[in-house]
């Protein structure tokens, strides 16, 4: 599997990440670390403890990290869970949550995919 072949695979947008990294070298570099980011776990962590302002920050570190890299599946669920929790929506946002769970398996998915050759 390519890069662009994981960024279809993740319905990300692999021609903008590489407008904004330049290179494949730096967009390889950068969505092999992304799964070693632990936003996406502590935004699960922490809706399930109901700790909702660490829900925020997680939430909204997932979403900035999946705008930078372009994974535009999972940056629009994390956007929107991130909004909720601003707003402090919690009952809409645990609702957004097993979107953004799956939209995750789906980049992950395709990132080992890529990362397994």
């Amino acid at each position: 599997m390519t890069i662009q072949e994981c960024y279809a695979a993740l319905e990300g947008d692999y021609q903008e990440v590489l407008g904004r990294l330049y290179s494949d070298a730096l967009v390889q570099r950068f969505v092999g670390k992304f799964l070693s980011d632990q936003s996406f776990q502590l935004l699960e962590d922490a809706l399930k403890a109901e700790s909702y302002d660490e829900a925020f920050r997680a939430a909204h570190t997932l979403k900035g990290v999946t705008q930078n890299l372009s994974f535009t599946r999972l940056y629009q669920s994390s956007h929107e869970i991130t909004e909720a929790l601003r707003t402090k929506n919690y009952d809409l946002a645990l609702e957004l949550l097993p979107k953004v769970e799956s939209d995750y398996a789906q980049t992950a998915g395709a990132i080992r995919a890529y990362q397994g050759g």
